[in-house]
């Protein structure tokens, strides 16, 4: 038996290294795509807000308002996507966001940028949960972690590239060809999505039974471990139902939307704090945002792995959250200082992107395996709303009060409240720890 399973496991690594490799770096490449088209209004703003005479509330409402068409067509998505395949959604998902991207550029009013960031989140519905029920398709349950860890990642990794990609086009191409900087950076931008999503019909496979890229034997390897993976879940029934009854989706649904709240904030206003400091030029917010994102992808590393270290999810998320929270309510003290304002930037950064890593793993662990899937999802729509509502919010704050300060520090509370809520209502030790599986998954990346 022991001769037998050591000729297996290097089999079963070097089959499932290969996928990875195959398709983590491209979908990586997807989602950061998608992150910088999602959140380049907020880098657009620096100009267009004077070319345009458009105040606050109109941008909070147009960066929000991507939200409702996304979450409006999230689950047709997704149904759609199991008819017929992920190289036909990603064509379809990413040519038309990359389109409607470029169709920015056109916009010359409060109704345009309304229409076209609805239409906007509506191409990119699904987008992200479809990936997640992709990667079903050829990692069995013991492996995804390690593979949804590495695609999320895109989220600050994309911040790295969008900061000073977008500093540089609007600094450079303002003027050519008769265009602001912003209306290049929307057509910049926007193109690289629909060339992808081009690529992805031809590039990936549906699933491993029709991957050309793989011999017969790897199929059946990946088939047999998803097969046995299927069987060893117990049946469930009328599990959306179950979770509409389940308090515990309510309460996690809301620190998922408080949390939510606070992603949209950095990375949608963040920009416009930066330029608040005097001297900054659109160049050299867009180097500093860049070099934000990339220490706050760092710090999120560092605080996954203390968190698998101790085993512990709750109070690394909670501590996280409320470090976020106290440096949105200190901003105002750091008025004219750039060091300071980065430096809290960069910290808050650190602790948003953190929970983006650790928090999906808490539902997961504490929901009962009846509510699970209906309950994921419920959590996943409630709490997106928050893109919605904290851009609008912030901003008619900011118009009505001239203050932008008074909204990071509503955003802030909110944060401190979800936390609060995490670490009251939901007891640690009723949640299923999964980091021994993670740790005990090979490197295959290695």
């Amino acid at each position: 038996m022991s001769s037998t399973l050591a000729v297996v496991a290097p089999t079963e690594h070097a089959v499932y290294k290969k996928i990875a490799w195959r398709l983590i770096p491209f979908l990586l490449l997807c989602y950061m795509l998608a992150t910088i088209d999602r959140f380049n209004i907020g880098f657009a703003k620096l100009q267009f807000s004077q070319d345009l005479k458009l105040d606050d509330a109109v941008f909070g409402i147009a960066a929000g308002i991507f939200s409702i068409g996304y979450v409006l067509f999230e689950v047709p998505s997704n149904l759609l996507l199991e008819r017929v395949g992920v190289r036909r959604t990603l064509l379809r998902i990413m040519v038309l966001w990359g389109m409607v991207t470029c169709l920015l550029m056109y916009a010359q009013s409060a109704l345009h940028l309304y229409i076209l960031r609805f239409l906007l989140g509506v191409a990119e519905a699904g987008f992200f949960p479809g990936i997640l029920l992709y990667l079903t398709y050829w990692f069995p349950d013991r492996l995804r972690g390690r593979m949804t860890s590495l695609f999320v990642m895109a989220v600050p990794v994309g911040g790295i590239i969008s900061g000073p990609l977008s500093g540089w086009v609007m600094a450079q191409f303002q003027g050519v060809g008769g265009f602001h900087g912003w209306q290049w950076l929307f057509l910049l931008e926007g193109a690289p999505a629909v060339l992808c999503g081009v690529v992805a019909y031809f590039y990936l496979s549906d699933n491993a039974s029709s991957a050309r890229w793989l011999n017969d034997e790897e199929k059946s390897r990946v088939l047999a471990d998803l097969a046995a993976d299927r069987q060893a879940q117990p049946a469930q029934g009328g599990t959306f139902r179950d979770a509409l009854r389940d308090p515990k989706v309510y309460l996690l649904a809301f620190i998922y939307f408080a949390y939510f709240c606070s992603l949209n904030t950095i990375l949608l206003w963040g920009p416009t704090v930066l330029k608040a400091v005097a001297g900054q030029t659109v160049s050299s917010i867009g180097w500093i945002s860049g070099a934000i994102s990339l220490v706050s992808t760092i710090g999120m590393v560092i605080v996954g792995y203390s968190s698998d270290k101790y085993l512990e999810r709750r109070w690394h998320v909670a501590l996280c959250g409320f470090t976020a929270a106290a440096c949105f309510l200190l901003l105002p003290l750091a008025v004219g200082s750039l060091v300071l304002t980065v430096i809290l930037l960069t910290i808050a950064s650190i602790g948003i992107f953190s929970v983006l890593s650790l928090f999906w793993t808490i539902p997961s662990a504490y929901l009962n395996r009846s509510a699970a899937a209906g309950g994921l999802a419920l959590i996943s729509s409630i709490g997106s709303f928050g893109g919605a509502v904290s851009p609008a919010m912030i901003g008619a704050i900011k118009v009505r009060m001239g203050s932008l300060y008074i909204g990071l520090d509503v955003i802030a509370i909110l944060l401190a409240v979800g936390m609060l809520t995490l670490l009251i209502c939901i007891p640690a030790g009723k949640a299923r720890d999964l980091s021994e599986i993670l740790r005990a998954e090979p490197e295959f990346l290695s």
